[in-house]
């Protein structure tokens, strides 16, 4: 198996969750600590995961699954 296909293992509530989790957990521990360093630097790391993980999403297989049906429903 892929390092890049584990989560497509993953139900979509699974791959919801890798994607918000990080994000409020970064925002709980700047609330918690401050505006320090170390906030500032994981809030911009997670951000920056969440929305590759939203931009990936389409490449998923039960997303290009989808996709391709939509499409030939569309266009037939």
């Amino acid at each position: 198996m892929l390092p890049g296909r584990i989560f497509e293992h993953f139900s979509p509530y699974a791959r919801i969750f890798t994607a918000v989790a990080p994000c409020l957990g970064a925002i709980v521990l700047r609330l918690v600590f401050g505006k320090n360093r170390l906030t500032r630097v994981m809030l911009s790391v997670t951000t920056v995961w969440f929305a590759a993980n939203v931009m990936m999403a389409p490449f998923s297989e039960g997303m290009r699954r989808d996709l391709w049906n939509l499409q030939r429903a569309i266009f037939r």
